[in-house]
């Protein structure tokens, strides 16, 4: 039998209709948050809201194959004229991001979404595919919604046919917390915890940014930022130094520009010094067979590159 690290751990579930022993590897946490910045002109050159929403969709999919903790969008181009682009964006992630029993009370429809049924499965550890209380574990993590409150408990829906007693914890009703299953009997019963405390990959967090390039890149000072362009130096030139950098930070901001305008072409609209701003302007596409690489594209390359460098 494979030994179970102390990076993984393995979940037998019954699942089903008969027994099915369910042995699936649910990476944890890094110890280094992964974040990536993109922006709000991503999806200018798509002219019909169907392929829009695909293409974010697969921004949200690879972000979630590499554990990115945190998305954020950001204008590069006038913050108020971008106003609706950038929640629109942030409107598609967050629909992903949210488990699918939850969506249809948390997420009301909108214009922006009319297209969501497109969008790829996150399968992520906090999207589970059991929807029934015999599946359900002691220990497990599920997110839910707050259906009745009171002084003495709190019931949430966790996508299963019973709720989750809380006891003597008043929660806001229709807000969204995260459960960990303490006992299971007749009833289930459940502790609120902070989705940070889940030591699983819980998704990530949608930051729309509301402010520009400039402006994000004024508030880091924990995260080592990394800018991406053609024209940076070659991955694997500093790999040694990017290395030797990642230990001095809190975690990684990845920036990313847009089809029609690379970081250079944003950093140079807004009067900053691209190579001044950030610790490295790498190119992750070595020798690349294409003019352009779009950024949905580039979002998996990178990160798959920055997989490798970041291990578990």
């Amino acid at each position: 039998m494979k030994q179970i690290s102390e990076w993984s751990v393995k979940v037998s579930a019954l699942a089903g209709d008969g027994l099915l022993n369910e042995r699936r590897e649910i990476p944890l946490k890094r110890n280094k948050t992964l974040s990536i910045a993109i922006p709000a002109s991503i999806v200018d050159d798509v002219y019909h809201l169907r392929d829009k929403t695909l293409m974010i969709g697969w921004i949200g999919r690879a972000a979630s194959i590499f554990r990115v903790d945190e998305i954020i969008i950001y204008r590069d181009k006038s913050v108020e004229e971008q106003k609706d682009a950038s929640r629109a964006i942030a409107d598609v992630l967050t629909y992903m991001e949210t488990p699918q029993y939850l969506r249809r009370r948390l997420i009301p429809m909108k214009p922006s979404l009319r297209y969501a049924g497109v969008l790829p499965p996150l399968r992520t550890p906090h999207h589970p595919t059991r929807r029934r209380f015999i599946d359900l574990y002691p220990g497990e993590f599920r997110e839910g919604i707050v259906i009745s409150s009171s002084d003495r408990r709190s019931l949430v829906d966790i996508g299963v046919e019973r709720p989750a007693h809380i006891p003597g914890v008043k929660l806001p009703m229709k807000s969204r917390v995260t459960v960990q299953i303490v006992k299971l009997g007749k009833r289930i019963h459940g502790r609120i915890v902070d989705r940070e405390d889940v030591k699983y990959y819980w998704g990530y967090r949608v930051i729309d940014f509301e402010g520009t390039l400039k402006t994000l890149l004024e508030k880091e000072d924990r995260r080592m930022v990394i800018a991406t362009s053609r024209y940076g130096k070659d991955v694997g030139e500093v790999w040694d130094e990017l290395k030797e950098g990642v230990n001095k930070f809190d975690g990684i901001l990845v920036l990313f520009g847009a089809p029609t305008a690379g970081l250079y072409d944003i950093a140079k609209k807004e009067n900053i010094e691209l190579d001044k701003e950030v610790h490295f302007t790498l190119n992750f596409f070595r020798s690349q067979g294409t003019e352009t690489v779009r950024t949905e594209e580039a979002v998996l390359g990178v990160l798959s590159i920055l997989n490798l460098l970041l291990g578990d």
